[in-house]
């Protein structure tokens, strides 16, 4: 089952949450960033530090509802630090509103924290542990069976306040589900693997329950005191040193030390075999269970939300709660969980360094920005298949810095690069060859003490791109096409010369010729018109006088026939 849903769209080459995770469990595929399940503690870090919001707990909501809906009563056991999320500090108002959702019945689970902490009153008193680590978070629980083995003989065999208190419900109403509400994400694995829990509400799917029917616990709470009066030390668990102030007296030969979120609890577990005789009260979250992941968040923080959960503890009753915990096992086995992870061979690994520009110890930056610590821890995952080379944020810039370098100067055309206050920020070779820059380094130059700048004064005036023919430059007396093109996200201009001085020329040269051509055929027509005009001229002159001959001799036919 996957208890944490991506929105796909929304996470694209960020690394935060890989950055985040503390033990590395999440992986690229295409860009996108995957959970590794097996490798996951469910800590929900990603969740809370993602900018985008693409990774979201998965909801247990319409299950819930439905378990509501069903045949079989439905209790809730609700952690104690909903008195810092939801801001009750009276459990008789949260009973009622969990009435109106459909729940049988409701208590807090800090029931079952009490029985865990006797149990791990006896253990204490055993004497059989050099040192001594809590069960109580499921995440960290997680971490030490996955990363830490070495740790696992002192995480005491006991369930954690969740499980317990499941099991002493199922024991007094056999026939009821168990539902458990808290701020926690690992106790949805837990509970499915409990086999006693029939689902898992966190605090914010619970408020999104109470919204979506009206529910409003300030009115509740304004109807009368609902307070129940037995006192229970149990429900300091939520706060750090929560545990170790749940007991009636501290056993002795040890230690009491609470240690909170996961890279102090690092520390702690690595160098677990320096110590001895400590008592150890860890929590996967900093501030403890009042800062879990899906609690909800309200004004104060987690000093605020410690001051709350103080304040409930003690303004309940002094006769401590009565629990019956008779036939009801505490016992929880730990056993180690095996990761499998290739472990890549040194070839491969130096490979994949060299991949990216890094073939000795030197090149290895180690910046982090992947989300690994080391380059080497990269290259380990890249091996692994759960990250890609393009991951290197150096090299790609790197590679992306040469790639631009070299097109702008292998370009067929003129590259310029000007800033808003048209200064150069870049060219290229032939764009020094058409505009006649000279300087060794340009860079930083305005334009204008370069060139006639009107045009680029134009378009950035204008906030429109512009086209210019034929521009004559008079420095180099060459002609160039330029288009400029304005790009606001980035706050330059590019420009694109194409020297057409030979073009021109030819053009010129080809105007010549057809101005020649036209006044050699206007010579021609009138020269020809002038011959055509004497032949005219002639052929008239001689049509007249053979003419009159005819007409001479038609005369002289026509007096002799009168003369006969």
């Amino acid at each position: 089952m996957e208890y944490l849903d991506f929105k796909t769209a929304r996470c694209k080459d960020c690394y935060k949450c890989l950055r985040e995770c503390p033990v590395k469990a999440i992986k690229f595929e295409s860009h996108q960033a995957k959970i590794i399940e097996d490798r996951c503690i469910l800590c929900g870090k990603c969740t809370t530090v993602c900018p985008q919001n693409a990774k979201k707990v998965h909801s247990e909501v319409e299950s819930v509802e439905a378990l509501l809906r069903g045949g079989k009563p439905v209790i809730a056991s609700v952690a104690p630090s909903f008195v810092s999320s939801f801001g009750v500090s009276d459990f008789g108002v949260f009973t009622i509103a969990l009435a109106k959702l459909g729940f049988r019945g409701a208590e807090e689970t800090a029931i079952g924290a009490n029985i865990v902490t006797e149990e791990y009153a006896k253990l204490l008193a055993s004497g059989d542990y050099k040192n001594f680590i809590t069960s109580a978070c499921p995440a960290i629980n997680r971490m030490i069976q996955l990363y830490y083995p070495k740790a696992l003989k002192y995480l005491a065999p006991v369930a954690s306040p969740m499980v317990a208190h499941a099991r002493l419900l199922k024991k007094r109403y056999p026939e009821a589900e168990v539902v458990f509400i808290g701020p926690c994400i690992a106790k949805k694995r837990e509970a499915r693997e409990s086999g006693v829990i029939a689902g898992v509400l966190t605090f914010e799917e619970l408020s999104e329950m109470f919204a979506a029917k009206n529910i409003d616990l300030d009115a509740i709470a304004s109807v009368g005191n609902q307070k129940e009066g037995a006192a229970n030390k149990a429900r300091y668990y939520p706060i750090s040193r929560g545990i170790i102030k749940s007991f009636e007296s501290l056993p002795g030969g040890y230690e009491y030390v609470a240690v909170d979120g996961v890279h102090r609890s690092f520390d702690v577990l690595e160098g677990i075999e320096n110590l001895e005789g400590m008592f150890i009260e860890i929590n996967c979250c900093e501030y403890a269970c009042i800062n879990g992941p899906c609690s909800l968040k309200r004004s104060g923080g987690a000093l605020k939300a410690n001051e709350a959960v103080r304040k409930y503890v003690g303004e309940t009753g002094t006769e401590p709660v009565r629990i019956d915990a008779e036939g009801v096992s505490l016992i929880e086995g730990h056993p180690r969980i095996a990761v499998n992870s290739v472990v890549p061979g040194e070839r491969d690994i130096r490979a994949i360094l060299a991949k990216t520009g890094k073939f000795k110890p030197e090149d290895e930056l180690n910046c982090g920005a992947c989300g690994y610590s080391t380059c080497r821890e990269k290259a380990i995952a890249v091996a692994r298949g759960n990250a890609d080379i393009e991951m290197c944020i150096p090299y790609m810039r790197t590679r992306a810095e040469s790639m631009s370098y070299e097109i702008i100067q292998n370009s067929p055309n003129g590259i310029l690069i000007l800033d808003y206050d048209l200064r150069i920020s870049e060219l290229n070779g032939l764009a020094r060859k058409i505009l006649g820059i000279t300087e060794t380094d340009p860079k930083g130059l305005y334009i204008y003490e370069c060139i006639n700048a009107d045009a680029f004064v134009m378009a950035l005036n204008g906030g429109k791109n512009v086209v210019k023919k034929h521009m004559f430059i008079e420095q180099t007396k060459r002609y160039a096409d330029m288009n400029i093109v304005l790009l606001p996200e980035h706050k330059i201009l590019f420009a694109v010369l194409k020297d057409v001085t030979d073009s021109v020329a030819y053009d010129k040269q080809l105007d010549e010729v057809k101005a020649k051509t036209l006044e050699t055929t206007d010579e021609v027509i009138k020269k020809q018109m002038r011959v055509a005009q004497e032949i005219a001229s002639l052929l008239g002159e001689t049509t007249a006088e053979t003419k009159v001959a005819l007409l001479k001799l038609k005369k002289t036919l026509s007096d002799s026939k009168e003369e006969e």
